[in-house]
């Protein structure tokens, strides 16, 4: 059960178990989902359907499992040599299945190389095979820290044992990891190597290597790409709006609105899609005169804004101070079968934290408790919430508030409950947060680490530092620039340090 969070608060620990976070879908992927009409899930959601979940009391067991296993791997990677990791599992005694795997599998998500210990000793040596959601986990932890040769090993594997394992999903986040590390030309490749592995090269999932490479800026190949192919795959409006909202992510809105003015010229209707889109990019940009003026184009020409839309004429209202404008947008919704979601609810009590109307806030937050349903607060919520707190003892509340709410902890709550901590010098705090984030899976990753590296070189406890940074690093982990250059300036200061105590003796 449970424990409160008061009980955390007075003890410095606290602990909400939850599931590890599955990956939600970005806004920008939305109108993709809508090219699978036979199903009514995303991509993301695959490997959850097809295996249903435990029940609780399953749950408990296998979670109580993962951190025998989690900490058993912590000692390999600090002590025994890799001769002895068989030998370290099979005291386990464990037994196997794939909600176990994966439950381990991704509380490793930022380190790669004890998630592939634990991996290859599963497929190798534990006598169990995994199934297709246990290998795309894997691919997806290592694809994320660039470890592409130790992927293909994971897909030969797959390809011999048998080919049915590799699926729309494994390619998806295969193309995807490719794209994200910049490699357009292997990202293109492994679309053509799907016939290999059994798949179509179908429209879907050309159109999955348009969103890949839009997601990560490469935006003028994804138009290359959907140009020279066009006899192969067939322009639609779905196609096209991919590489609308490719330019659109990019920032670019002289290109957006080329491609925009392509689509009004072309035999193509524009859709809904289409129209948002372009309207978040023009909100985006600061055109929120603009993008209202197509907003209301969009009524009078009846095609009916969705909450997605209306969310995004919201954030640029709010965005430019025009917040009654924004309530009234809530309330035409109401009045045309619109209904608002958390996310618009969300959207104004972000700009409402910013100019702290707490009042407001509360009676929206009151307001989000009493409808529920799609309505109901969530992290981000809170996140919110949190990050306008001005004093420990307003987290508490907000914690409070929270989990009475019995809306759980993710890795984004973690890391700003970490910032917030270390920001007010609680130490307690701060190593009970990490604690807690390592026992449910919920980190530490990249961005937790960085917190600890800034937030204690701000302090001047430099060693302590470069501890962290030391560990990042031993994760497989990469340092963002910003951060490279600190560990500069503290390597320059202990140095100098340590010369003054030299000359001192």
């Amino acid at each position: 059960m449970q424990p409160r969070i008061r009980q955390f608060i007075s003890s410095q620990k606290f602990h909400i178990f939850s599931k590890p976070k599955q990956k939600s879908v970005p806004r920008f992927q939305l109108f993709h989902n809508q090219t699978r009409n036979s199903e009514n899930f995303s991509e993301a959601d695959h490997d959850i359907i097809q295996s249903p979940a435990p029940n609780p009391d399953e749950y408990s067991t296998i979670s109580i499992k993962a951190l025998e296993i989690q900490d058993l791997l912590k000692q390999i990677n600090r002590q025994n040599p890799e001769n002895e990791v068989e030998q370290a599992f099979t005291r386990l005694k464990l037994t196997l299945n794939e909600d176990l795997v994966l439950n381990v599998l991704r509380r490793h998500r930022s380190d790669w190389k004890s998630a592939y210990v634990f991996f290859n000793w599963v497929s190798i040596s534990s006598g169990y095979s995994p199934g297709t959601g246990s290998y795309n986990e894997i691919l997806d932890i290592l694809g994320k820290m660039k470890r592409f040769n130790e992927v293909h090993q994971v897909l030969d594997e797959m390809s011999k044992r048998n080919k049915s394992l590799i699926n729309e999903r494994t390619y998806g986040i295969v193309v995807n990891r490719y794209a994200a590390a910049h490699m357009i030309e292997e990202a293109t490749q492994f679309f053509y190597k799907r016939v290999e592995f059994g798949l179509d090269l179908d429209l879907i999932a050309f159109q999955t290597l348009l969103i890949s490479l839009c997601r990560y800026k490469h935006v003028e190949a994804a138009e290359f790409l959907f140009h020279s192919k066009k006899h192969e795959f067939r322009h639609n409006i779905k196609t096209m709006n991919i590489i609308l909202n490719g330019w659109c992510v990019l920032g670019s809105l002289r290109e957006a609105k080329r491609f925009w003015n392509d689509i009004i010229t072309s035999k193509y209707k524009p859709d809904r899609f289409t129209y948002g889109i372009f309207i978040n990019s023009l909100a985006k940009a600061g055109k929120i005169s603009t993008a209202v003026k197509l907003f209301q184009a969009m009524w009078a020409k009846g095609c009916t804004p969705d909450v997605a839309i209306c969310n995004c004429i919201i954030d640029g209202l709010c965005f430019k101070k025009r917040i009654p404008e924004a309530l009234e947008i809530i309330k035409e919704m109401n009045e045309k079968e619109c209904c608002p979601d958390v996310a618009t609810y969300n959207t104004l009590i972000k700009h409402l934290c910013k100019i702290r109307r707490m009042e407001k806030v509360n009676e929206l937050l009151n307001e989000m408790t009493q409808k529920g349903g799609d309505c109901a607060p969530n992290a981000r919520t809170y996140g919110y919430l949190l990050n306008s707190a001005k004093k420990p003892d307003e987290v508490v509340k907000i914690l409070e508030v929270m989990e009475r709410n019995g809306c759980k902890m993710t890795e984004d709550t973690c890391n700003l409950l970490l910032r917030l901590f270390m920001g007010w010098g609680d130490d307690k705090r701060v190593e009970s947060t990490w604690v807690e984030m390592e026992r449910n899976g919920l980190g530490p990753d990249q961005r937790s680490y960085t917190i600890m590296v800034h937030g204690l070189y701000d302090k001047g406890r430099l060693k302590e530092a470069m501890v962290y940074y030391k560990r990042m690093i031993s994760k497989g982990m990469v340092a963002e620039p910003r951060t490279k250059l600190l560990v500069d300036a503290i390597n320059i200061k202990l140095n100098n340090k340590d010369h003054k105590n030299g000359q001192n003796i």
